[in-house]
């Protein structure tokens, strides 16, 4: 039971806080060091595609963002993939498309979900770039050169955006989301850095040479992540660009963020499954972030309930464990405590925390039993935003 508990703790250390420390250390004095173009070079032509279900909220906005660049609109091709949607998303895209040559419409009457359009769409794309982004991901006017300035050099086959969360609020968890995507960006980026092996780019928004594009499965739930490890698979250079910068309105209810990170969950199990023969040697680069950043991570809500188990048990016979029960008794009850305060209007950042740890933790554990059950379709509900 000792070496059951000290195993799963030093385990969750590492990947919570020994990696990042170790990837900090070591790329501190580090920038990208590729080969680049300039706004003055004749730049590669990019195909930005996207799948949209009912995003008429957004939809207009996100393609004046695209459109709003000073990339050379010449060199850009919008590719929008209309998912059966029932609002108004089409007739924008529509008149849209009217006004601007640089857009094409793909309508599908039938839901496909993303993956199955993105495939597609990066099939009839006509540029040697893509870049894959999501209907309320707006872009900056320096995103598209950011992100496709780096395909100057051969080596790099995907580039990763620094993604910017707008709309957050103290009443729910985006403070505590927006405080994850931030480290998980610097930790992407840092591991770009130092091997050239980013593990997982967001989804919302990022570059990838067409060349080394490969088709996800369509019952695959984390498209990103399995095209990221394809191109890490073909010796390719995986990087994040903190100057490509993207903006999104992150979710504010715990409900709904829950929900993701269940798919998401999900689907990191169908990727490890797929990926697993990447994780040895561990001496590897690829498979020590790989192991380090993203599994033993997936595997945290095992680890938690390993370690609760074994102080149970280790604390009928020792003073010391009988401690450390009540201080993880203490930590399970803070979300019990953030509810309740929550529910008179007292909102503590702190606790709040804690919360969103333990919650995204239970998520992966269902999106776990979810992957064992099997999983027949990618087709899901867009995440409900502030927006």
């Amino acid at each position: 039971m000792s070496i059951l508990f000290f195993i799963s703790v030093l385990l969750l250390f590492h990947s919570y806080i020994l990696y990042p420390i170790l990837l900090w250390l070591f790329a501190s004095n580090k920038r990208l060091n590729y080969q680049h173009y300039t706004l003055d070079d004749d730049l590669p032509r990019v195909t930005v595609v996207m799948a949209a279900h009912n995003e008429e909220s957004v939809i207009e906005s996100k393609i004046m963002s695209v459109l709003a660049t000073d990339y050379p609109l010449d060199r850009i091709e919008i590719i929008v993939g209309s998912d059966c949607s029932t609002d108004s998303t089409l007739a924008i895209l529509k008149n849209l498309a009217s006004k601007f040559p640089q857009v094409t419409i793909v309508e599908f009457e039938e839901r496909q979900g993303k993956i199955a359009i993105i495939n597609h769409l990066v099939s009839i794309a006509n540029a040697p770039v893509i870049i894959s982004t999501d209907a309320n991901v707006m872009f900056n006017p320096t995103t598209i050169y950011e992100l496709a300035k780096y395909f100057k050099d051969p080596e790099i086959g995907l580039v990763d955006s620094r993604m910017v969360n707008k709309g957050l609020s103290k009443t729910g968890i985006s403070v505590q989301e927006s405080t994850y995507i931030t480290h998980e960006v610097m930790i992407k980026h840092r591991e770009g850095l130092l091997w050239g092996t980013m593990i997982g780019p967001f989804g919302g928004c990022y570059a990838i040479r067409k060349e080394v594009f490969c088709s996800p499965p369509n019952n695959f739930l984390v498209d990103d992540f399995y095209i990221n490890m394809k191109v890490i698979e073909q010796g390719k250079k995986c990087i994040n660009n903190l100057s490509a910068l993207a903006t999104e309105d992150v979710s504010n209810e715990l409900k709904e963020e829950f929900r993701r990170k269940v798919r998401i969950g999900t689907g990191n199990f169908q990727n490890l499954k797929q990926f697993a023969g990447m994780l040895w040697p561990l001496s590897r680069p690829v498979a020590f972030s790989f192991f380090s950043h993203k599994v033993i991570r997936w595997f945290g809500p095992i680890l938690l309930l390993l370690i609760l188990v074994s102080t149970i048990m280790l604390s009928f016979r020792s003073v010391y464990f009988h401690g450390v029960l009540v201080v993880i008794i203490a930590a399970l009850a803070i979300p019990l405590v953030d509810f309740i305060l929550k529910s008179i209007r007292i909102h503590i950042s702190p606790l709040r925390f804690v919360t969103h740890f333990f919650s995204m933790n239970l998520a992966l554990l269902v999106g776990l039993i979810k992957y064992f059950k099997g999983v027949k379709s990618n087709v899901w509900q867009p995440t409900q935003r502030n927006q």
